[in-house]
């Protein structure tokens, strides 16, 4: 299981976790922050749970380019 984490509010726009890893991510057109494709939202964290580890790598990518550190990808 892959479980990759948003906190989305404190996301400020930049637009490199797209660039990263399109298939997970995207900017939303109503206030300019990223959005965790396919994730459910607990208190502004964004959580998607996958089994298809494929997109760790992507995610991980992400991570590392979040100039803010709200992303995390864990593996199970």
């Amino acid at each position: 299981m892959v479980i990759v984490t948003l906190q989305r509010d404190k996301c400020i726009g930049c637009n490199y976790c797209v660039e990263m890893a399109p298939s997970q991510f995207q900017m939303s057109k109503k206030d300019g922050k990223s959005v965790l494709l396919k994730s459910t939202n607990n208190k502004g964290f964004h959580t998607l749970k996958s089994s298809d580890h494929t997109i760790v790598e992507n995610c991980e990518l992400a991570v590392k380019a979040c100039p803010v550190h709200i992303i995390t990808v864990k593996e199970t």
